[in-house]
């Protein structure tokens, strides 16, 4: 079987480029990362925190593709301009998020609501800018036979790569991917097709890409949170063990304490990753849950400890 592209999803609020360094240093399976959406503005300019998570000297050993939040064509116009200027060759566009505050302004999976404005869109972006454009998709808003329309629309455009989220905005991660619909997407669009979601072990890759050997590439997100040795394993090497799990969290948790302040804002974060290593250790659940109530750094440490001491570790 062909060998397929592997991309890290864009995980909003997760994978920065702190994680995305750290995640480097450990694993050097993926062909492409995908940073969490820049929003676009009137005056084109990034915030702070944006700019920093995408300059390239953050990025140094990370193939990066910068992806925007936009429902203006001149905010992505501008926003991918400023890209260009940073080096990039290649941006995504989010047509698949599905957050409530960003549906709500009309963008994201939100747009889907909206095709001929979204026709339109793609119509000045593709004219405008010289560059690569991929975008992320959902099947539909409300409905899953709205891709029939998504797919005429993408169709007229170079998509660069089209990522295939099987959902609606309304199951947002609920409800199994719908194959049916996706298998429709990949046999009819003329743009290279990459399929994302719920791939979770070595498994479900496999029964991705044997049902679907046309696919040019695989993103996996939430996935990779919980088992970070799954990149690896669909490669070709086995699965990471206890003793690489804790440097690789003890690697996670001494760079979160030396770039964030304060005990809350640290233990936020780790918490957030924790709702997927979860899964990784059996009987845990005790454990899990001191983590989860420990407000000071130091307990949380201790909570860690006895669970990595207690508890097996494996991954599928």
């Amino acid at each position: 079987m062909e060998k397929k592209k592997l991309y890290f999803a864009p995980l909003e609020g997760v994978a920065g480029y702190i994680f995305r360094n750290i995640y480097a240093d450990f694993f050097d399976d993926v062909d492409k990362y995908f940073s969490p959406f820049v929003v676009t503005r009137p005056s084109g300019i990034m915030k702070h925190k944006e700019l920093r998570d995408i300059l390239p000297e953050n990025n140094e050993n990370i193939s990066l593709v910068p992806q925007i939040l936009a429902n203006n064509a001149d905010g992505f116009i501008n926003a991918a301009g400023q890209m260009r200027e940073l080096g990039y060759n290649e941006v995504n566009l989010n047509l698949g998020c599905p957050s409530g505050t960003v549906v709500s302004k009309k963008r994201g999976a939100g747009f889907l609501r909206y095709p001929e404005e979204l026709d339109a869109f793609l119509d000045r972006i593709y004219t405008e800018c010289d560059m690569k454009i991929s975008v992320k998709t959902r099947i539909g808003f409300e409905n899953p036979d709205e891709i029939y329309r998504l797919i005429e629309i993408f169709n007229k455009y170079p998509v660069y790569e089209l990522i295939i989220h099987p959902r609606t905005r309304q199951e947002m991660y609920k409800n199994k991917p719908n194959l049916e619909m996706f298998d429709y997407a990949l046999n009819t669009s003329k743009n290279p097709v990459c399929y994302n979601g719920d791939i979770k072990t070595k498994s479900d890759y496999d029964m991705i890409t044997e049902r679907f050997p046309d696919t040019d590439s695989i993103m996996i997100g939430r996935g990779i949170l919980a088992n970070p040795g799954l990149f690896g394993q669909i490669r070709g090497k086995g699965a990471i063990d206890k003793e690489f799990f804790k440097k690789y969290h003890q690697a996670i948790f001494d760079k979160f304490c030396q770039v964030y302040d304060g005990d809350t804002f640290i233990l936020f974060k780790l918490k957030e990753l924790w709702a997927y290593f979860a899964n990784d250790f059996d009987d845990a659940d005790k454990y899990v849950k001191k983590i989860r109530k420990a407000k000071k750094l130091t307990e949380y440490k201790a909570a860690v400890e006895t669970l990595l001491s207690r508890c097996s570790f494996s991954v599928e």
